[in-house]
């Protein structure tokens, strides 16, 4: 490794730094040098070890803590671990008292990490202990992570941590534990045995002798004093670290990891709260747990399917309404396979027990939330009154004070005399928030699950329904055989009469295939003229019919192959849209496609991808999973058909290594319904995942490998879903304040701005501008919701559409532009 021209320049500035005791510069010198040497101090003449070795003591101690708190917050990867390595080598270079301090300090820092395997650190431990020190408390909690973990290095830990003998009841570093302990503390008397007891929650479910006990010592603590108090130890799970430790070069983000150590215990808490009367925000809170324990973490995945099941055991065994509704709504939002599984099995006993279907128990388990018609709670402070309505704009309060006035928040009363009702008020509509989500979700599932209501019992659960009733007032519904939808009061037929009902008649969700092209274009522009807005593409939904090429192949569609998506993104997305996929690593083994099982039509549709590149770390995370996946055929199965696999990295499908693909069903035996919803799932996937979508990549991403098909996606023929796209736009830029300024050609919303013009493409959404077609990169937001001007929409959830209306009114003014990433682009040609 040859020192480069950038590397004596930064060395002097390192030594700029220290010798002004700006330590914070310095570590941001030190980043650099990192990044430049990939980690190796001793390298260059001189070294940068050779420009610390002569820091004293005291300024040697600052760099140190500079260096561990960077080492802590860097954003992933390799930087934490060189910069904690570094550290390392600098505390042992400390001057200190004697040789207990040493070893404390040495110690101490190898306590920053989440594990770890250094041979040295048993010795040094009991070497501390035998001088009559304790072990620092980081320390401690490194070694319980290490060994619980069985990590490599336990074997040599585990002496030492068997030798202590008051270690605390969790490791401290989450807010739950920590608030635990401190509680525990200052309350004593049977607080401490009753956390105790929870870390006994060894086995899979609560069993016989930890209920006994954990009953008496509910008893013993006051039921109503532990109800509360185990509820506020849950509301805290999930929360962010409040010790952060030094991410591991390899691995993922342990910061957002749960600590192993305080897992069982905290299992234990969730089967005692199960013991005790539910009270009604004990639903919500193991709702919460079961869903943030499934969060993914980027290179360990979820955090904790243990005690996501464990929260779904504790509900399974409540029988209240709230219960039910919590099932019934995870039962919608979960794609984590076992937690899902016994989500389900809870909510198919629950289904027996009662006496009805599942789809019944799902939609009955649906509560009002306190809205006492449909989409309208009022709730009164003394005077004070707080109306909430949920609609197609979300779930907003409005408040009126004693003297009448409108006020934007709760008044200072509400807050001090009425502070349980105004935290009811709130987790009720944070509830809400998620239960739509949920129920929308859960419906626009309906069209495949081919769902049908009685007349009566879709009006009680649907239309009339406090909460159901705000997305049901905003679809087309099949009553009989005509289709209706809300007209304010009541149920109208397509021009807007009243619709006639029989009181017997079946009732199915509306879909536009099968039906005349005069009737959806009708229906599209009703909703457009009524501002009513879909929470799902119903009336704009496409429709994939099979095209010549498909009649040809006869059992398999290539018209969606050939694609490079981002492996994570697309996993995403299948698993939201009920498909089956495990995400591919680069290693020797053999993978399934991407499958959506659909037993109703006695069916299988299988998505074919397989890895893309071989260069570990370019085409890979740290984990060995690859980053892009490319596409193949779709194609269709009998139920129970055996199912074919593919190498991880490539090399075409098979039955076995042996046998080519079996023929899958003809596809013009596929019915419409299913070829066409299977097809828009695909769409989506690559509308959304393809990496054609990134304005970064217009130099062909990793080696320019991409190139030649970034360019054929980001400016090609359209999709389905840009399609459709485009047939909105058509209608809505002449209703645009920037309508002068914008047409549609072809593939493209063209904006004409002061400065230039811009051709937008409808499908990536990414920028061509005149002249010459130099392209415009303008990077989103992706953390919020794309500026389109009040500009309205008639469904929620593309995304892409948002952005290409948030591009065209920026750069409808583009001589107002004042970002210099986007200026220096426009003015340069």
């Amino acid at each position: 490794m040859a020192p480069t021209a950038e590397y004596p320049v930064l060395l002097a500035a390192l030594e700029r730094d220290i010798a002004a005791a700006d330590f914070a510069s310095a570590v941001d010198r030190l980043a650099e040098l990192a990044a430049m040497n990939n980690g190796a101090w001793g390298f260059g003449e001189p070294s940068v070890r050779d420009t610390l070795r002569l820091l004293p003591g005291p300024p040697r101690r600052q760099l140190l803590a500079v260096l561990l708190e960077r080492a802590r917050t860097a954003p992933g990867g390799a930087l934490g671990a060189h910069l904690f390595e570094l550290a390392r080598w600098v505390v042992h270079g400390l001057s200190l008292p004697n040789e207990a301090d040493v070893l404390e300090m040495l110690l101490d820092v190898a306590g920053e990490q989440w594990t770890d395997y250094d041979p040295d650190l048993p010795g040094q431990a009991w070497s501390l202990l035998e001088l009559g020190r304790p072990l620092p408390a980081g320390f401690v909690a490194m070694m319980r992570r290490t060994v619980a973990g069985a990590y490599y290095g336990h074997r040599g830990l585990a002496p030492v941590l068997a030798k202590l003998t008051d270690l605390p009841l969790l490791n401290p570093g989450e807010a739950w534990a920590d608030r635990v302990m401190a509680d525990v503390s200052a309350l004593g008397g049977p607080w401490h045995e009753l956390v105790a007891h929870a870390g006994t929650a060894t086995a899979t479910k609560i069993n016989k002798t930890f209920e006994k006990r954990g009953r008496e010592l509910l008893h013993t603590a006051d039921t109503d004093k532990a109800a509360t108090m185990l509820a506020s130890w849950l509301e805290l799970v999930g929360r962010p670290r409040t010790w952060l430790v030094v991410r591991p070069r390899y691995g993922g983000d342990v910061n957002e990891a749960y600590d192993p150590v305080n897992v069982t215990t905290l299992r234990g808490l969730i089967w005692l709260t199960g013991l005790l009367t539910p009270r009604p925000d004990t639903a919500r809170l193991l709702g919460a747990v079961a869903e943030t324990s499934l969060r993914k973490v980027a290179g360990i995945g979820p955090r904790s399917p243990k005690i996501a099941n464990t929260a779904v055991h504790a509900l399974a065994r409540i029988d209240s309404d709230e219960a039910l509704a919590q099932l019934a709504r995870l039962a919608a939002r979960l794609t984590y396979k076992s937690t899902l599984k016994e989500v389900n099995t809870a909510l198919d006993v629950r289904a027996a027990a009662l006496g009805l279907t599942r789809a019944e128990v799902e939609e009955m388990a649906v509560p009002a939330y306190g809205l006492t018609s449909v989409g309208r709670r009022v709730d009164d402070f003394g005077g004070v009154r707080a109306e909430t309505t949920v609609g197609a704009a979300g779930v907003q309060t409005s408040w009126v004070n004693a003297a009448g006035r409108a006020v934007k928040s709760a008044p200072a009363t509400v807050r001090g005399d009425h502070a349980e009702g105004l935290r009811e008020l709130k987790a009720a509509v944070k509830d809400i928030e998620k239960m739509l989500t949920a129920q929308a979700e859960r419906l626009d599932r309906q069209f495949l699950a081919q769902r049908s209501w009685t007349y009566p019992a879709w009006r009680a659960r649907h239309l009339d329904h406090p909460l159901l009733g705000t997305l049901a007032r905003r679809l087309i519904w099949l009553v009989g055989d005509r289709a209706c939808a809300w007209g304010g009061t009541g149920l109208t037929t397509l021009d807007g009469s009243p619709a006639a009902v029989e009181p017997d008649a079946e009732v199915r969700l509306w879909h536009p295939i099968g039906r005349p092209v005069e009737e959806v274009l009708a229906w599209r522009e009703r909703l457009e003229r009524d501002q009513v807005v879909q929470p799902f593409k119903q009336a704009h939904r496409e429709v994939y019919v099979l095209t010549a090429a498909e009649e040809n192949t006869g059992t398999y569609s290539n018209r969606y192959a050939a694609h490079v998506l981002r492996q994570h993104q697309f996993h995403a997305l299948a698993a939201a849209r009920g498909w089956r996929n495990r995400l591919r690593l680069m290693v020797d083994d053999e993978y399934p496609p991407a499958t959506r099982d659909l037993p109703e039509w006695g069916v299988r549709a299988e998505y074919w991808v397989e890895g893309i590149g071989d260069d570990y770390g370019d085409d890979t995370t740290e984990s060995g999973s690859y980053l892009r996946i490319v596409t193949d055929q779709v194609r269709f199965y009998a139920t129970g058909a055996r199912e074919h696999t593919a190498h991880a990295g490539g090399g075409g499908y098979r039955h076995g290594r042996q046998h080519p693909p079996a023929d899958g069903l003809p596809l013009t035996d596929i019915p419409p319904l299913v070829f066409s919803e299977v097809m828009r799932d695909v769409d989506l996937f690559v509308g959304i995942a393809s990496v054609g979508n990134d304005p970064t990549w217009q130099d062909g991403g990793p080696g320019g490998r991409f190139q030649d098909y970034w360019n054929s996606y980001s400016f090609g023929g359209l999709s389905g879903t840009a399609q459709t796209r485009r047939d909105l736009l058509t209608r809505i830029v002449p209703r645009l304040a920037i309508a002068e300024r914008a047409t549609i050609e072809d593939r493209f919303l063209v904006v004409r701005g002061d400065l230039r013009t811009y051709r937008i493409h409808l499908g990536s959404g990414n920028i061509l501008m005149s002249p010459n077609d130099q392209y415009l990169c303008i990077v989103p937001n992706q953390s919020a919701t794309a500026d389109t001007g009040r500009v309205f929409l008639p469904f929620d959830g593309d995304r892409v559409l948002a952005v290409i209306l948030s591009k065209a009114m920026l750069l409808a003014r583009d001589s107002a532009i004042t970002d210099p990433t986007i200026t220096r682009q426009i003015r340069t040609i």
